[in-house]
């Protein structure tokens, strides 16, 4: 597996819509502006929107091929050091059939760069972790960098620059505060903060004893289980069993399970489903534990919890609850492939090694 090299100052990065193209909306000039503003104040970064970027929703609907040409594009620009997600989106599986080849294969592997996304952008993730390349479970620019509060939030940034600056063995800590939605996106929300709300619980270590150890592997519970169950669209069969992502059973073996929710906030009643389908293909009696991120705004906060210590009692597995990932802010980053550490008896979650290559 490729671990991507660290980013520096004066970089540049691959802007990509590989989903929903709300980029190119006149609704959301001011976040782009802010996004710009951003990425080069904040992390010193140049960018590059890649060719169907800003080409707006109906038509990235309706050009999968657009937006598998723009990651092509991106892993093949010798300039492009990066490639960061505008949002996850709902639709990401219908590049597939574009990208699944020897010939993108070869590509990533004679390039490999920094990816990073969130909820749907599983699909690329397992995707791109299937062609050999660790990519990164990470905020996104429009939801995070571009933040339309006075700031980016202060556990968001540390995070993003562990990708800069990455630490041996770092220490995965709570959040000491949660962020709830905004009812609007308009400009009128400029310098508008976020509510505020103080962490009670921290991270919860439900369940396991001693020291647990593995490599990372998961995504956006809702997106592993459309993989399963096509569940969306009509053509989501086709294409997931032509093109299969969802790791076979031997794949998760002594892996750490990172799984969360959409803002969807799935019932208790899916939510079980959901995990049933990782049941039926042996996922949870392969992996040696699993962390699980906040559900956003704590919505079905205890019942989620019950329903997987039922799992996690029926495979004797270790489980952490309440990650700073996924569909809540502030958020982290999580490497894919990568190993941690996970000290039950201190209750403490640290990453053995560092995120990209230094140096």
């Amino acid at each position: 597996m490729k671990k991507p090299a660290a980013l520096k100052r004066g970089d540049k990065i691959a802007i990509v819509s590989l989903s929903d193209g709300v980029l190119g909306e006149p609704f959301a000039k001011h976040e782009v502006v802010l996004l710009e503003k951003r990425l080069r104040e904040e992390f010193g970064l140049n960018f590059a929107y890649m060719d169907n970027a800003k080409k707006g929703i109906e038509y990235l609907k309706k050009h999968p091929e657009a937006r598998a040409k723009d990651l092509i594009q991106a892993f093949t620009d010798k300039n492009i050091k990066a490639i960061w997600t505008v949002l996850g989106g709902d639709d990401t599986f219908r590049i597939l059939p574009f990208l699944m080849n020897d010939e993108f294969k070869k590509i990533v592997q004679e390039n490999p760069k920094v990816f990073l996304g969130f909820s749907d952008t599983t699909n690329n993730h397992l995707m791109l972790y299937k062609l050999g390349l660790l990519t990164y479970y990470a905020p996104s620019l429009l939801a995070d960098v571009a933040e339309l509060g006075p700031e980016i939030f202060p556990y968001t940034k540390e995070w993003l620059m562990e990708l800069f600056e990455p630490n041996t063995k770092k220490q995965i800590a709570s959040s000491p505060v949660w962020y709830g939605e905004r009812k609007s996106f308009g400009e009128d929300q400029l310098g508008v903060r976020r509510p505020e709300y103080p962490e009670k619980h921290g991270f919860e270590f439900v369940r396991g004893k001693g020291v647990v150890e593995g490599k990372l592997l998961g995504g956006c519970l809702d997106s592993l289980y459309e993989m399963l169950k096509y569940v969306r669209y009509d053509d989501q069969k086709e294409i997931f069993e032509k093109y299969p992502i969802f790791p076979e059973k031997e794949i998760w073996r002594d892996k750490v399970l990172f799984i969360e929710t959409s803002e969807e906030k799935p019932t208790p009643e899916k939510y079980e489903k959901m995990l049933e389908a990782l049941e039926a293909r042996g996922v949870f009696e392969a992996i040696s534990a699993m962390i699980v991120g906040k559900p956003q705004g704590e919505v079905y906060y205890e019942e989620y919890k019950n329903i997987l210590l039922r799992f996690a009692e029926k495979y004797n597995l270790p489980f952490v609850y309440n990650l700073n990932f996924g569909h809540n802010a502030p958020r982290m980053v999580l490497p894919y492939g990568q190993k941690i550490l996970i000290n039950f008896d201190e209750q403490k979650i640290t990453l053995v090694e560092e995120m990209v290559e230094n140096g």
